[in-house]
């Protein structure tokens, strides 16, 4: 019979609660989708959320940029030297300790996702070449991380990478879309190189960006069948998801995106992870 936790242990099952809480309560498809994660897996992208999350929050929460600046460098050092430390007081980092050691997360792709934040402290519009980079950091190496958390930081299939990375991408187009008014109008900030005012929105500008995000998740569909089948049915659910929100986005009319925030209906998506879950089990 095993012996009571140990002291150490309680923080660490603690910790965990405490980053599935932050997804649960910033993202209802995300948090959806994790449930039909094998549960260790599960445990371990919720982790990676919570600390992705908490740089992000800082970027947004309309702190002096200065000050932004600050508390976001301190928290990129804490986040990167975390993995050698078994002890944080800081639960989300603890956590997120816990899935970087036992994925084997890299430190150069948690590098180039703080970059990305950085620039939203400095930048307000992008080129194409910042937008890709942009994109790179904020998303693709998150999809990375979450392949090193599907294969517990083992070898993967050739072409998995890939799919990780232009799923990622297509997540974040995804969000930039539905969230134009609010980036624009409380932060200042405009994403898409080929909409520099937001706007301006009009359908053959909403057009382009909706078939350079489907080619993404086409792309990101061809992979989705090499990842384990611990990890294959949550990416199914996440991908359905994110697809029919897109669906969403392409028959709301150009103006009425600037003026509500699209999304999927509760029912609707129950419908959609059931579905995607059985199609994936095939």
């Amino acid at each position: 019979m095993r012996a009571s936790l140990s002291a150490l242990e309680r923080y660490d099952r603690s910790a965990v609660a405490a980053a599935a809480q932050v997804m649960r309560h910033y993202s209802t498809s995300f948090s959806l989708a994790t449930r039909l994660l094998s549960p260790q897996v599960r445990v371990d992208i919720r982790n990676l959320y919570a600390m992705v999350r908490t740089a992000d929050e800082i970027v947004d929460a309309g702190l002096d940029p200065h000050d932004a600046a600050a508390l976001l460098d301190a928290y990129e050092a804490t986040v990167r030297h975390s993995p050698s430390q078994r002890f944080h007081t800081d639960p989300i980092v603890h956590a997120y300790a816990l899935s970087a050691r036992r994925c084997g997360f890299k430190d150069d792709h948690v590098a180039q996702f703080f970059s990305s934040m950085r620039s939203d402290l400095t930048r307000s519009t992008h080129t194409q070449e910042s937008f890709e980079d942009y994109i790179c950091g904020s998303a693709e190496v998150i999809g990375l991380l979450c392949v090193d958390a599907f294969f517990s930081g083992g070898p993967r299939p050739k072409g998995v990478d890939n799919g990780a990375r232009r799923l990622g991408a297509a997540f974040q187009k995804i969000n930039f879309l539905r969230d134009l008014h609010e980036d624009s109008a409380e932060l200042g900030r405009s994403y898409f190189p080929s909409l520099p005012d937001p706007t301006r929105l009009d359908e053959e500008a909403k057009a382009a960006i909706i078939a350079d995000i489907r080619t993404d998740l086409a792309e990101a569909r061809t992979a989705t069948a090499l990842l384990p089948r611990g990890s294959r049915i949550g990416v199914a659910a996440a991908t359905a998801l994110f697809t029919e929100l897109t669906d969403l986005l392409e028959a709301t009319p150009a103006a009425d995106i600037m003026e509500t925030r699209v999304s999927v209906p509760a029912a609707r998506k129950a419908i959609l992870v059931s579905r995607a879950a059985a199609g994936a089990l095939r």
